[in-house]
């Protein structure tokens, strides 16, 4: 099996919300220095409860396609801020056991620990693939910020306002775009996450895995789409 079974998906939302705070003890933190041949971007478009996930999986650093895959099917689980994973988690999972080339580490469009109990998509989903993941998002969900500089690789930590706690970085990949937000998911940290997330950007605002695979998510994309 390629993935590390957790729970049900189908939860009342107030226990789902519980289960994120008993998961967030689980996430390691730290990265340990394992070797990077491929990244994958992950990311999964929904229109009227119809779910499409691709994933994308690129040589690193040269960013070369090796491997593209998509799946649609119909989601159940309600739209929730805070809950995305339960209404997205099982899709991508179905998506993974049917790749043939797992990657060493995976890019989520979404949070990290950046998120209200420190469990977003690329941390919980991290948990079940049992790989190092990283959270790049759009928008901002959690926390705050100063202003970011507008040279390419500028950045300012995203703190939680209680605590204090840095949980992720606006970080400028693109010089006159807005940032995205970073942060890590499971065993990787802050440094590493940044580091990857500028590493494969070409370009664009969103990093190239994720670019690559949020085009296959869009209505009428097509294979062979490279």
């Amino acid at each position: 099996m390629r993935v590390r079974p957790l729970h049900d998906w189908d939860l009342p939302p107030e226990e789902a919300a519980a289960l994120q705070r008993e998961l967030r003890a689980q996430l390691i933190l730290t990265w340990d220095d394992p070797p990077i041949r491929t990244i994958a971007g992950v990311d999964v478009g929904i229109r009227e409860e119809r779910g499409r996930c691709a994933i994308v999986v690129l040589s690193y650093p040269a960013l070369e396609v090796l491997s593209s895959l998509v799946i649609e099917e119909r989601v159940t689980y309600p739209y929730i801020p805070g809950l995305l994973t339960f209404r997205e988690g099982p899709l991508i999972l179905k998506a993974w056991e049917r790749l043939t080339l797992l990657p060493d580490v995976v890019m989520f469009d979404g949070q990290g620990i950046a998120h209200p109990r420190g469990m977003g998509i690329a941390a919980h989903m991290g948990l079940w693939l049992e790989k190092p993941t990283l959270g790049v998002a759009k928008s901002r969900l959690w926390g705050e910020h100063a202003p970011v500089g507008e040279a390419l690789g500028d950045l300012s930590w995203l703190y939680e306002k209680e605590s204090g706690a840095t949980i992720g970085a606006a970080v400028r990949t693109r010089p006159g775009t807005r940032p995205v937000y970073v942060s890590p998911g499971h065993r990787m940290d802050l440094p590493h996450a940044i580091e990857l997330t500028l590493a494969t950007c070409r370009g664009y605002r969103l990093p190239e895995p994720l670019r690559l695979a949020h085009r296959l998510t869009q209505p009428g994309e097509q294979f062979p789409l490279f």
